[in-house]
């Protein structure tokens, strides 16, 4: 949404920009971070898993969780941006909550975390009761609770500097996470994105960051990006988005939660003449 635009600009979201509706370039690099996001937490393909949105917005986050097959419940300090996810009508479930008080779910609840832009937030103290390690480390040890064993959470954020980037890696280590920074495109100043990659319970692999190897495997010192980032969905081998075969996929996935969906026809997934 357009607060979560002000987020990644480094900008608080207030009651104004709230209400000014977000550019469909915002909607794309959000749905990129959150495809990003979802792909790095490793998730079964044999069944659909609960994920917490830690800083959901609108949820845009949510509407690509929803198109994996996967649930959700979204948390998120703004209740503008709560109700415009509400006008959406979107597929999760929602709550109005300060993550700095902490993660208010039973233990081991879900099967992984995602969050877009909103966990440098936390670094700020915007009260003078505010601490940003304590708020830090109240998150990141109910966080570590409320996570199944074995899973992962991965936090899209927009560090100011390296000591708030250590400042939130380290409480989130002393909550028991391991894990650390997947960097994409670390030589880009316009696609570089930071990923912290947490790991619950037994240690995983920490992914690789795109743009830092090339075609024969071999790590360059020029990271090589583009525009577009290669849509993971393809390298999946999985339908390409918006097209025939996504769009019956995502409507027998309605179909099996039960919801009322139009009937398949010739016409599915056909685009429409640019003059119609």
């Amino acid at each position: 949404g357009s607060g979560r635009r002000d987020r990644a600009a480094g900008l608080p979201p207030t009651a104004h920009t709230l209400a000014v509706p977000c550019s469909s370039r915002v909607v794309e690099i959000q749905s990129q971070m959150s495809e990003r996001a979802v792909e790095l937490l490793g998730l079964p393909e044999d069944r659909p898993c609960l994920l917490l949105d830690v800083g959901c917005g609108s949820g845009l986050s949510g509407d690509y969780i929803s198109d994996e097959g996967h649930y959700w419940i979204g948390m998120d300090i703004s209740p503008a941006m709560l109700d415009v996810a509400v006008e959406r009508e979107v597929e999760g479930d929602l709550l109005l909550a300060d993550v700095g008080h902490g993660i208010p779910f039973r233990p081991g609840m879900f099967d992984g975390c995602i969050s877009i832009s909103a966990v440098q937030w936390l670094c700020n103290a915007d009260k003078k009761s505010h601490s940003p390690p304590k708020r830090l480390y109240r998150f990141f040890s109910t966080l570590y609770t409320a996570l199944a064993r074995g899973s992962r959470a991965v936090l899209q954020l927009y560090p100011e500097n390296s000591e708030q980037l250590e400042l939130i890696t380290a409480q989130a280590m002393r909550a028991g996470f391991t894990g650390g920074m997947v960097v994409d495109y670390p030589n880009s100043a316009k696609a570089k994105k930071f990923f912290l990659c947490l790991f619950v319970g037994a240690s995983g692999t920490l992914p690789k960051g795109l743009g830092t190897e090339c075609a024969d495997g071999e790590e360059i010192g020029q990271a090589k990006f583009t525009n577009e980032r290669t849509r993971f969905r393809n390298a999946k081998g999985k339908s390409v988005k918006k097209s025939r075969d996504w769009i019956l996929e995502k409507k027998e996935r309605r179909r099996r939660q039960g919801k009322e969906v139009r009937a398949d026809t010739k016409y599915t997934g056909r685009k429409r003449r640019p003059r119609f």
